[in-house]
């Protein structure tokens, strides 16, 4: 955050939160408006986080025990006991009285330039799009010691969650190892740096934490956990138990960061649709406008049956998640296949066409690698230089790739995460992950996003993607576990799920090109993907294509 918003938020008794700031950066005019007409009534300052911020935004806080407050919630970030916290959160709950309610409209009429920020429900300010983490960073020039850093900070991030891991509740750093005797069982925290097969056929790979480099050994003959070696990636991180030899693991088990078991399946209680979908690629002599043009009828209610009219009515979400335009210079060859050599121009017809979208339809849009933006990630939002006519769009809010937005909560309902990311490192998993490539390769995207949470990262291997090192985190880091994860770009239309995780590869409005063949993308064009929050059913629906 900028010095003089910290200042000014602590004029007003607040001290920002690292998750808070994320979300400040986003919607600073929309908190600035809501928090001057609010006293801070706890003889603060309070530290303002972001679920503290989702009641705030609704209701004047009651008098309760700050200092109370501060330290259960200080209990839950260590990973304490957290009811305290919970009960407190649950009793900052307030009926909107008529009161409130003229608050409400004043809050309104200061932030009507922005109607994509808030929506009136039940007499009270919603965010329609709550945007939970941006991933840009600062562009400045880099060093070798920002990689270094980068990985830790990667290491550091993943390394928390493995802890927690009751297999791995003795780890012990890899320079204690190595002063332990022969045959004693040890458990380490490492960064694969290096994989390979043995002339017996076993495999062995260095982990590497903060304080040294070790091998462990996979046998052959223990084929579940050699199956499972066999689709280890360089630079992920992993936990390692097993008996120590000399200089080496020989592993019984390796456990992956992945997501929990327990992880709720959440449904919203009013029936409420979202719709995904990317990659339309306008400005390509292979875009299916006028399949597009179906759809935009459809989302309008202006076709369909009487029950597909019902539902198109109810649809309050679209997501686009990236390459909106073919742009330019993208691969070799690329000029003979646009029908608009001007990028600003292929964002002017996209416009035309997403302004046609009813109004009360939230619009939720992130950049792709054709889009005209830096190829590294994260990507920032589009580039309002080229894509100033999209910015025009009252209903859209534009994310970074990758990006967590929320969506859909109210006063007593958490609302879904979703976790949008374009996916251009999943043709590198697609070609270099064993059990994806024997089962499908590109045509795969499900196998390779449940890869990836697996990992808990999107891009875990140094040469998968391009990407900006951040010194101080790795945003590439899936710290924070989606109710849906969603991602483009081998245009495919799939939907799996994961532990009650939502996977949604979106399907394309364009014809396969020379260029994706050579990829070996094969594209299953104008299709969305229809998802019901009530219950969570997720159909497929089909506008043309060929």
């Amino acid at each position: 955050m900028e010095e003089e918003s910290v200042l000014e938020l602590m004029k007003l008794g607040y001290l920002p939160s690292p998750d808070f700031a994320e979300y400040f950066n986003v919607n600073s005019k929309f908190v600035f408006d809501i928090l001057k007409k609010k006293k801070n009534v706890g003889g603060g300052p309070i530290i303002l986080t972001l679920d503290l911020w989702n009641v705030l935004s609704k209701i004047d806080l009651p008098k309760i025990n700050w200092i109370e407050f501060e330290s259960s919630r200080a209990h839950v970030e260590k990973k304490r006991n957290g009811k305290v916290y919970s009960t407190f959160m649950d009793i900052l709950k307030y009926d909107v009285s008529q009161d409130n309610k003229k608050k409400v409209d004043t809050i309104l009429e200061s932030v009507k330039d922005e109607p994509e920020t808030v929506v009136v429900k039940d007499g009270r300010i919603v965010p329609s799009v709550l945007v939970l983490k941006n991933m840009d960073i600062e562009d400045k020039l880099r060093e070798l010691g920002d990689f270094v850093n980068f990985f830790k900070a990667r290491y550091n991030s993943l390394s928390e969650i493995l802890q927690t891991r009751e297999s791995l509740r003795h780890v012990v750093s890899i320079s204690k190892i190595l002063n332990k005797m022969d045959k004693e069982r040890v458990a380490v925290i490492g960064l694969i740096s290096d994989k390979r097969y043995t002339k017996n056929g076993n495999i062995i790979f260095k982990v590497e934490d903060l304080t040294g480099l070790i091998d462990v050994l996979v046998n052959k003959n223990k084929s579940d956990l050699f199956n499972l070696a066999q689709d280890l990636v360089l630079d992920e991180v992993i936990g390692v138990s097993g008996m120590l030899g000399e200089r080496i693991i020989f592993a019984d088990d390796v456990v992956f960061p992945d997501i929990s078991l327990a992880h709720e399946l959440k449904k919203s209680k009013d029936e409420v649709f979202a719709v995904f979908t990317a990659d339309l690629h306008v400005g390509s002599n292979n875009f299916y406008k006028d399949d597009f043009l179906k759809f935009i009828d459809w989302i309008n209610g202006k076709s369909g049956d009487e029950k597909q009219v019902e539902i198109a009515k109810k649809v309050k979400y679209l997501f686009i998640v990236g390459d909106l335009v073919d742009g330019i210079g993208v691969y070799p060859g690329q000029e003979n296949e646009l029908v608009i050599k001007d990028i600003v121009q292929q964002y002017d017809l996209c416009y035309e066409l997403l302004s046609r979208i009813r109004k009360d339809v939230r619009i939720v849009i992130c950049g792709g690698n054709h889009d005209a933006l830096r190829m590294a990630e994260p990507q920032p939002p589009l580039d309002r230089k080229f894509a100033s006519s999209l910015y025009n769009l009252s209903n859209a809010v534009f994310v970074t790739n990758p990006s967590f937005v929320n969506i859909n909560s109210s006063e007593d309902f958490p609302g879904f995460d979703i976790l949008l990311y374009h996916g251009f490192s999943f043709v590198y998993y697609a070609n270099n992950v064993n059990s994806i490539r024997s089962k499908g390769n590109t045509i795969r995207a499900d196998l390779i996003m449940k890869f990836l949470l697996q990992k808990r990262h999107l891009a875990p291997t140094h040469t998968s993607s391009m990407y900006i090192p951040n010194p101080e985190s790795d945003f590439m880091v899936i710290d924070r576990v989606p109710d849906f994860f969603i991602s483009g770009h081998l245009h495919r239309t799939l939907v799996g799920n994961y532990r009650n995780v939502t996977l949604i590869s979106c399907g394309c409005w364009v014809g396969q090109t020379p260029f994706q063949s050579k990829l070996g993308i094969v594209p299953d064009p104008s299709r969305i993907s229809l998802v019901n929050l009530k219950t969570r059913e997720v159909k497929i629906l089909k506008f043309g294509g060929k």
